[in-house]
């Protein structure tokens, strides 16, 4: 025991260590001029910053609290209307031939589009609310969960299969009790798949006309060309996700904890 206590604070080191390294190099490179200061802040101005715009609204209107409740919001409602429609519908699709023949073809034509290529479109019919917003994210978050849904449910063992229709069950009972729990390993790699795609699509989805969020803040920053301004938001961004995804799989191991009983 005690030597798995020192094997995982050797790794923990590491990661730290890691880390120290990246935003050592950074502020090196910033401080010593191998970058221009014009076109990147050192990670200490950008600590700075991100201190600032806590309670400060200049320069882009709003301080960082209020930029980022605004697409927490946003990304979270995309995302969660996404999980509940997308994972039964992998399921069905997965399991019923009939949903399967129905719904696969339009699924696989829409599944390539990039999210963005459905901004104009979003915009005519729309218009560039925040149900517009909500739209754009949701097609992002959407397809992972479908694809990873649908292929839990296909690659389910053939004999657990097999062995309740031999005890009598019905398609429901296979369905409910064999296929889905043994869909789950594919449905969570899907969930955080779409956790992702929903912060990772926000800056897009932003550029719909909004006066808030963590998206238009960047893209501020870009206009008035301050590099820490963006970096504040882009690291923001990413804290939020890394937490959401500890967050997710904490639920994970309270759903589904076979797939932790290696690891302890």
């Amino acid at each position: 025991m005690n030597k798995r206590s020192n094997g995982k604070m050797k790794y923990r080191m590491l990661s730290i260590l890691g880390l120290v390294i990246f935003f050592g190099v950074w502020e090196a490179a910033v401080r010593l001029g191998w970058v221009s200061h014009r076109s990147l802040n050192a990670p200490s101005e950008v600590v700075e910053t991100f201190i600032y715009k806590l309670t400060n609204a200049n320069p882009d209107g709003s301080t960082l609290p209020q930029h980022f409740f605004q697409s927490l919001k946003l990304a979270l409602t995309s995302f969660i209307i996404a999980t509940i429609i997308g994972v039964p519908l992998g399921w069905i699709m997965g399991y019923y031939k009939v949903a399967d023949f129905l719904l696969n073809p339009l699924f696989e034509i829409i599944r390539p589009i990039p999210p963005i290529a459905w901004i104009p479109i979003v915009i005519l019919t729309m218009g560039i609310g925040m149900s517009a917003k909500v739209f754009i994210i949701f097609v992002a978050a959407f397809v992972p969960n479908v694809i990873n849904s649908y292929l839990g449910i296909r690659l389910t063992d053939a004999t657990l299969i097999n062995v309740a229709k031999t005890f009598g069950a019905s398609d429901w009972k296979i369905f409910t009790t064999v296929c889905i729990p043994s869909s789950m390993n594919m449905v969570f790699t899907g969930i955080r798949l779409s956790l992702n795609a929903s912060w990772t699509t926000l800056v897009a989805a932003e550029m719909l006309a909004s006066i808030r969020g963590l998206g238009y803040m960047i893209q501020m920053g870009r206009t008035i060309i301050r590099p820490d301004i963006i970096i504040v938001g882009m690291f923001t961004i990413g804290l939020t996700g890394a937490m959401l995804n500890g967050i997710l799989g904490l639920f994970e191991k309270k759903v589904a904890p076979w797939r932790y009983r290696d690891n302890g």
